[in-house]
């Protein structure tokens, strides 16, 4: 597996994984390779900066002793390789390369869009109860009365949404994919 950072048309930065460069080759150029957010299909490779894990040697030395190495500076004490802002990405203590982003926590938000997304999908969350595949026939039994009224979400192949729109049931499609739950 090989991880690309790329870049679209409108200058949106996001990160993808790749089973290898041969298949993100393949992707690309048949158009399957489109911007996480906007959707753009000419998207690009960015400058990215290889992801060395320190020796082993080095990663015996207490965090600390040489700012660099597991745990140090730069490092996520609970994730190995994943950089945290401000931290290094190889080469010399606190540089980077020319060009290079920088990165913060991968599983936080990083543009205004992803933190407004990432917001919405916690209040649904939170809000909402998840009726999974079965959303079509709960939201039908709620707009004829046949269950009580309740904020919902869940999932509906394409002609059970349509059929629910033809016959006058309010839904909307969500901007993300429900977390399945499976208990």
């Amino acid at each position: 597996m090989i991880q690309y950072s790329l870049k679209c048309a409108a200058g949106h930065a996001f990160d993808s994984w790749f089973q290898s460069a041969d298949a993100y080759e393949k992707l690309a150029g048949a158009g399957m390779v489109s911007c996480a957010i906007c959707g753009s299909s000419e998207v690009t490779k960015s400058m990215m900066a290889p992801r060395v894990r320190p020796s082993r040697k080095a990663a015996a030395v207490p965090p600390g002793e040489t700012g660099r190495g597991a745990g140090g500076a730069g490092h996520d004490q609970g994730h190995p390789g994943t950089t945290v802002r401000g931290g290094d990405r190889g080469g010399a203590p606190g540089q980077r390369p020319a060009g290079a982003p920088v990165r913060g926590d991968l599983r936080a938000p990083g543009s205004d869009l992803e933190k407004a997304m990432s917001e919405l999908r916690r209040q649904v969350e939170e809000k909402a109860d998840y009726v999974g595949m079965e959303f079509a026939t709960e939201a039908r039994a709620m707009h004829n009365g046949d269950s009580p009224e309740r904020p919902i979400y869940g999932e509906a192949r394409l002609d059970e949404a349509r059929k629910l729109l033809e016959d006058g049931v309010p839904v909307a499609p969500l901007p993300f994919r429900p977390t399945r739950k499976t208990n």
